[in-house]
């Protein structure tokens, strides 16, 4: 199974926070990696999405075929999100589209660094593999849009 963490692009700041829209920048970003995505992003995949208007806006630089998953809203746990993407039983490819801090606790448990986070740049996606059956998680991917 692999998964792919996908920090939503740069944002306004304000409140509510949940209705935040993407800056300009942020929009170039999306649109980057949705380019590096189309390009490389197996076909049998799942996205999940965040309910927040700057992760569906980041998304929508892709696909408009996604699910939207509450559980993965801001301040979400590490757990909830493995949890929704189904890690690391589902099999295929699991894009999910999320906040920081979540996305690296998510990171750094899936790279045995229990109790920490890393630091995920806005934009930036991160690839996880796990072969079927194995424990080893391997890090295959990390990219910010800067580099696209």
């Amino acid at each position: 199974m692999d998964l792919i963490l996908w920090r939503h692009a740069e944002a306004e700041d304000g409140a509510p926070d949940h209705t935040r829209e993407l800056t300009a920048k942020g929009i170039k970003q999306a649109g980057k990696v949705a380019a590096f995505l189309h390009q490389h992003l197996p076909d049998d995949h799942r996205i999940l999405v965040s309910p927040t208007t700057r992760t569906q806006q980041t998304i929508a630089a892709f696909t408009d075929h996604f699910t939207l998953a509450p559980t993965i809203a801001p301040g979400a746990s590490a757990h909830a999100v493995l949890q929704a993407a189904r890690w690391p039983d589902a099999g295929g490819t699991v894009l999910v589209v999320g906040h920081q801090p979540t996305l690296g606790e998510v990171a750094a448990q899936l790279l045995g660094c229990d109790g920490s986070t890393l630091s995920i740049k806005k934009g930036a996606l991160w690839w996880f593999s796990r072969r079927e059956g194995a424990e080893q998680v391997t890090l295959r991917l990390v990219i910010t849009p800067d580099f696209l």
